[in-house]
């Protein structure tokens, strides 16, 4: 995750970030919260014909990497409050610490990380994260889901196909009222794809930890999602 609430995942620097998040933590008197199932506990799997998603693994690295060196893709990326890390990773190691953080982040329950897998070629071709976000600004309450894409799959047809499977489990999976993913205006096929899922354009900031404001965020509501 990349995230300055419940979570704040940034592989560049395990051990700093894990001092982060604690601090932020403490000051935020942010404590565990138990759904109504614990995602934290047992990560589920989602599957339809084409995709799985499924708990990020060590050898999804070589795959990964394909995606996160895939320049057309790292500026779709939601790098937003990640002190400057643009997750554009060039070398295998990197992958795998990145793997690595990730995994330790989802046990120490801050953020899910799943990889999606394209079952037909049956190879990793991006990953999604989800986290419970609380904080002072229209975002709390929230499940913050981060999709980042190899870039021949940033097709709305594709979006589409991957936000079904987790976009509305996500209000019970994280107890929320509101789904949140952000899309830039470059992002036409997203954005497309958002607009098919019932998501709506949200003229709200995002406030970061250091008072940064971010935007192009679209919010697909818990009462809209179930009318």
């Amino acid at each position: 995750m990349r995230e300055n609430s419940v979570s704040k995942a940034q592989p560049c620097d395990t051990k700093k970030h894990l001092r982060f998040l604690q601090n932020y933590v403490i000051l935020n008197t942010i404590t565990p919260k138990e759904y109504p199932m614990n995602i934290y506990k047992e990560c589920p799997s989602f599957e339809s014909d084409r995709f799985l998603l499924r708990a990020v693994q060590d050898d999804d690295a070589e795959a990964l990497l394909l995606v996160y060196s895939d320049e057309k893709a790292v500026p779709f990326f939601n790098s937003d409050n990640c002190h400057g890390d643009d997750f554009h990773y060039t070398d295998l190691d990197r992958m795998r610490k990145a793997i690595e953080f990730w995994k330790q982040s989802y046990q120490n329950g801050h953020f899910v990380r799943w990889t999606i897998v394209d079952k037909a070629a049956q190879t990793a071709i991006g990953t999604i994260e989800g986290f419970r976000r609380e904080a002072q600004d229209y975002f709390t309450d929230c499940a913050l889901l981060r999709l980042d894409l190899r870039s021949d799959y940033e097709t709305s047809q594709a979006i589409v196909q991957i936000f079904s499977l987790i976009a509305e489990p996500s209000f019970e999976l994280f107890g929320c009222g509101k789904v949140a993913t952000k899309a830039i205006p470059a992002a036409q096929e997203r954005i497309a794809a958002l607009g098919q899922l019932e998501f709506s354009a949200s003229s709200e900031k995002l406030v970061g930890h250091d008072g940064t404001l971010y935007e192009d965020y679209f919010v697909l509501l818990r009462d809209e999602a179930f009318h």
